[in-house]
């Protein structure tokens, strides 16, 4: 097999993994895009997290150009990203009982917002706290997860739970375990993970229905537009002035 065969073989399972996201949960997706616009028409407020990779969706939805102003990001020091050093030392965090009530705690959540939790595996105790602990607070949880990694792993949450079962929506990624499309006999370890992919673009979808619900309702989505375009930053001045008290990247 020739190295740009692999190429090929990647794309084809990224597809594959997308179209299979966009037809079994499509009816997931819509709900999720309605929760989003319900939130935003009764003047809640949007939050994503993601723990290491996963962290990448919750980031793509933040301050992005043709997203919703809206989405604040929900960090949790040492464990957004590979920034920490060492970087396994976000891996471990995940693992940390209590964690996930000191950043709630600390947060500008409240009943009535909606907190889009993104774990792979939605194994480890910081998702499953962090679900468990915002709902407690009347806050909606959508968690993005591969349903998968709850029949095939075991959970790392002293109640043996996962994510997907403290969620008000779960949108299935239908990643495998592992996290890794590809083999090749000449390669010990798999290879080739598709998981940024799939979950970005299920969240796009979600935004992209939201943005949808909202203008069938007459009301205009707070969509932020590219800062490179002309007219860009005065249209984003604009949507920010006027969303600022659930807008909190800016503060």
């Amino acid at each position: 097999m020739s190295d740009s065969m692999l190429a090929g073989q990647f794309f084809d399972a990224a597809i594959g993994l997308l179209q299979r996201v966009r037809d079994e949960d499509a009816g997931d997706i819509e709900a999720a895009g309605t929760l989003i616009a319900d939130t935003v028409a009764d003047g809640g407020r949007l939050f994503a997290f993601g723990a290491g990779h996963s962290s990448l969706a919750a980031q793509d939805i933040v301050y992005r150009a043709g997203g919703l102003a809206l989405m604040n990001l929900l960090a949790v020091p040492g464990v957004v990203g590979v920034d920490v050093m060492p970087a396994t030392l976000g891996s471990a965090l995940e693992r940390v009982d209590g964690l996930a009530s000191a950043v709630l705690d600390s947060s500008p959540l409240r009943s009535g917002d909606v907190l889009v939790i993104i774990s792979l595996s939605g194994r480890n105790a910081l998702p499953v706290e962090m679900a468990v602990n915002a709902r407690a607070l009347g806050v909606k949880v959508i968690g993005v997860t591969s349903v998968a990694y709850a029949t095939e792993t075991k959970s790392r949450h002293v109640s043996g739970t996962y994510l997907k079962d403290h969620c008000d929506i779960v949108l299935d990624s239908k990643i495998a375990v592992g996290d890794a499309e590809l083999t090749l006999d000449a390669i010990e370890a798999p290879f080739a993970p598709a998981s940024t992919v799939v979950t970005t673009a299920l969240l796009q979808a979600v935004m992209a229905t939201a943005a949808g619900a909202l203008a069938h309702r007459g009301i205009e989505p707070p969509l932020l537009r590219s800062g490179n375009v002309d007219g860009g930053h005065e249209w984003n001045s604009r949507v920010m002035t006027e969303y600022g008290d659930r807008i909190f990247y800016r503060r």
